[in-house]
Parts: structure tokens; C-alpha cells; sequence
């Protein structure tokens, strides 16, 4: 079973959006009612993640392009339409627009690994068995400065409660594509245009942001866009810049 959100259904021209690892749809938080005044928004609860149910077999992006792909014809049938893919969002994306091509209309890569670029992030720490609640919140807290948002000031309970909600339901723990360079090879098969969103100050990406449009010189990306005092996390962080960013860059046709 998967489980899709929707906002604004009869608006038409569809926005789907695909959120980050040990994530749900609320990734998009801020983001789902103001793209909505102009689009119906659809957000999935990625398979294995969320409410979704986990596929059998599936351990990585690449096993979940199928399913998605399932969803999509149920829902738009063989309609195509345009992806926002977020992190592991958008390999699982990557992997759609080489299988089924006349799928995705326009894709929006947001902070997405899989370029051979991503930073390693020491000072992230896991989770232990009998760890209180307190002590699991200051993980949290830890873990999104490390990797998700650059201003602490971000970081509330309201947050913290949001990320062990997340956290508690990530069924896919062997996920390892993420590291290697599986973009640059499967985007030869794109054939929608690309357009890359990024926080100037992703964590995964530091010291190495400019040369991700060289790398992704085989698709068609059309803009590589930057936001500046964002973290990894963009859309959440710098939402009013990073919605009219998304608009601007697939206008209504």
C-alpha cells in the first residue's frame, strides 16, 4: 500500500513531490499549501518510509522506481508530470525518469546524492537500544545541524517530535547507492528537462557545489539554482524562496 497526500486536487497540472531518507511527506511542510494555491500537489509517503508499506525485497532507491511507477499510473494514469525529487527523493527519481521516460515531464533535482560528491558527515551519531527520550532528541538535534539545516534556530520541539516521528517508521536500512556516482550514468537516459535546487550551504556538498551543472552536462539541465544560507534541507529552511523558485521554473503549460 502506498499512501499519497494531496492538496488541491482539482487545481489540475500536477506537482509531485518526493521527500529525503528517514523522511515522510512532511518534508514538504512548508511547502505543500503554497505550491497548492497554484497546482495539485501530490506528496508520497515513499514506499518503506512514512505510512507506505515497504515492497518486498526492496533495500535502495532503485528497487522502489517500479512501485513508484505503479502509483503514478493509478493515479495519472499515463500522464506525465512534473517530480520534485528532495535527497533520496531524487535518486528515486533519477531511476523513474531512466525507466519510464515518458514519464516525468520536468524534474527538479533538489540536494540529491548519488553525483559522486557527497561529504561524509562525522559528526553524526546513532541510536541506541533503552536510550530515553530525552537522549534520543538530542541525537535528533545533533543529526539535523549535522546534515539537514544550517541555523540551529531552525531546530524546535516542534521539529525534533517531526524527526522521531520520521525517524521511528524508516524500514529501508541498507541504503548505500546514496554515495556512489549512479546519477551521472543513469541521467543519459532522461529525456524530460532537468532543473537543480540547492541550499548554498548543504552539508553533503560543501567546497563542491559548482561543480555539480558540469556534472550533470548529459541531461538536459536547464537551470542550477542556489539558495543562499540554506542548508540541505532547502525547502524547509528557505521555503518563500525555494516555492517561488519551483513556480518560476515550471510554469503552468
Amino acid at each position: 500500500m502506498q499512501v499519497w497526500h494531496v492538496w488541491n486536487e482539482s487545481a489540475g497540472h500536477p506537482l509531485v513531490l518526493l521527500h529525503g531518507g528517514s523522511g515522510s511527506w512532511n518534508h514538504w511542510v512548508r511547502n505543500v499549501l503554497p505550491l497548492s494555491e497554484h497546482r495539485a500537489v501530490w506528496a508520497l509517503d515513499t514506499p518503506g518510509l512514512g505510512d507506505s508499506e515497504l515492497p518486498e525485497g526492496a533495500e535502495d532507491a532503485d528497487d522502489l522506481a517500479e512501485p513508484l511507477e505503479q502509483g503514478l499510473q493509478a493515479l495519472f494514469r499515463d500522464a506525465s508530470v512534473d517530480t520534485v525529487g528532495f535527497s533520496f527523493g531524487g535518486l528515486m527519481a533519477g531511476f523513474l525518469a531512466a525507466q519510464q521516460p515518458k514519464r516525468v515531464k520536468r524534474l527538479v533535482l533538489v540536494g540529491v546524492p548519488g553525483l559522486g560528491l557527497s561529504n561524509n558527515i562525522p559528526q553524526m551519531r546513532g541510536f541506541r537500544v533503552g536510550m530515553t527520550m530525552p537522549e534520543r532528541m538530542a541525537i535528533h538535534r545533533n543529526n539535523l545541524l549535522a546534515i539537514m539545516v544550517h541555523d540551529e534556530a531552525q531546530i524546535t520541539p516542534e521539529l525534533l517530535a517531526m524527526q522521531e516521528y520520521n525517524v521511528a517508521r524508516d524500514r529501508l536500512r541498507r541504503r548505500r547507492i546514496a554515495r556512489s556516482d549512479v546519477l551521472l550514468k543513469v541521467q543519459k537516459e532522461w529525456t524530460c528537462e532537468v532543473h537543480g535546487l540547492w541550499g548554498e550551504r548543504d552539508a553533503l556538498y560543501e567546497g563542491a557545489l559548482h561543480l555539480i551543472p558540469e556534472l550533470l552536462s548529459e541531461c538536459r539541465l536547464i537551470n542550477f539554482d542556489t539558495v543562499q544560507g540554506a542548508g540541505h534541507w532547502v525547502q524547509f529552511e528557505a521555503a518563500k524562496v525555494f516555492n517561488q523558485t519551483v513556480l518560476s521554473r515550471l510554469p503552468i503549460t
